[in-house]
């Protein structure tokens, strides 16, 4: 249930709040979080703040250090040095009490294989103290909403993999966290699925915080109010889609679709020195520009050629994933 105050602070953790005093409307913190493992560093002084009620987007390449960043948020492990808040309370000193506001997706399906769909859910209900009458009609309301009514009383090795990830989504929603972590949420489900999940979040958006790690770049430009990109554990940039992809700079990208003889201008457009990049497909040409004025000479150049369009290709968040973390391949 959504609270209009945050907790008390643990009085171990008084000291490091004189230093850094956490704003009201602040869901999370983290200073300066750095965890190692042996020679590897994972989160390097790591530093990120999160606004109450916000669906936020943490992106990052594999390894950049996203799930490391989860756990300890979650209580699940310590930083090496720094630290870490939640709803105000210090994450390596005040688990518990964080442990009973927030619900977490993690990346795996980790259900109960013994406990039938239902069973699951009353148990976790059950661990955070919820009334009986109070879970059986909000269990009812989940497994309606994610498609799950009709297996409810499946185990859930019967059920595809998208139908236990939606099962794992429904788990942490049971007891309405304050503050929601969701690794990767949507992987393996299918795009009805998916969009099921989209709806949910963008229903509850406002009422809980919404910490949200994924691959999909349309699913955090859809859904996140802010987003950040981290890699080698970190942060890199964070603000809005728009703010993030204002950050591009060089030219801009326009597709020129030719009624004919597309071939020929294509060449012509090629030999251009502000020309930084052409692709063909059909009658289609898409060439990127290194500035933007280059468009005057681009105009001139396709002086006689008769043309169906010519359009800016709006710039797309996976473009700014790309020109802040590479191109390569990661393990």
């Amino acid at each position: 249930m959504h609270r209009d105050i945050f907790p008390a602070y643990h009085a171990r953790s008084c000291h490091y709040n004189l230093l850094f005093p956490m704003k009201a409307d602040t869901a999370i913190i983290a200073r300066a979080v750095t965890k190692r493992y042996g020679s590897l560093t994972a989160l390097d002084s790591f530093d990120l703040e999160v606004e109450r009620g916000t669906i936020f987007a943490l992106l990052g390449p594999n390894g950049a250090g996203k799930t490391t960043l989860i756990r300890i948020l979650t209580t699940l492990m310590r930083p090496t040095s720094g630290e870490a808040f939640v709803s105000g309370l210090n994450t390596a000193r005040q688990g518990r009490e964080i442990r009973r506001q927030i619900g977490v997706v993690p990346q795996e399906n980790s259900l109960d294989r013994y406990l039938t769909a239902r069973e699951n859910l009353e148990l976790h209900a059950r661990l955070h103290t919820m009334e009986p009458k109070k879970y059986r009609r909000r269990i009812d309301e989940l497994l309606e909403l994610f498609g799950l009514a009709g297996r409810q009383h499946d185990f859930p090795d019967t059920f595809s993999g998208g139908m236990q990830r939606r099962l794992v989504v429904a788990r942490a929603l049971i007891h309405e966290p304050m503050v929601l972590f969701l690794d990767e949420p949507t992987t393996g489900l299918d795009p009805q699925s998916r969009r099921a999940v989209w709806d949910y979040i963008r229903s509850i958006a406002g009422r809980m915080t919404i910490f949200l790690t994924t691959h999909y770049l349309e699913e955090a430009e859809q859904l996140c109010e802010r987003i950040a990109i981290m890699d080698h554990g970190r942060l890199i940039t964070i603000g809005s889609s728009a703010e993030l992809k204002a950050q591009l700079t060089g030219g801009a990208t326009y597709e020129i679709e030719f009624a004919d003889r597309a071939e020929l201008f294509a060449e012509a457009l090629r030999r251009m020195s502000c020309v930084g990049g052409l692709e063909i497909a059909d009658r289609v040409v898409t060439v990127k520009l290194e500035r933007w004025e280059c468009l005057a000479e681009v105009v001139s150049a396709l002086n006689g050629a008769e043309l169906r369009r010519i359009s800016l290709r709006e710039r797309t968040l996976e473009e700014v994933f790309i020109s802040l973390t590479g191109k390569g391949v990661r393990e």
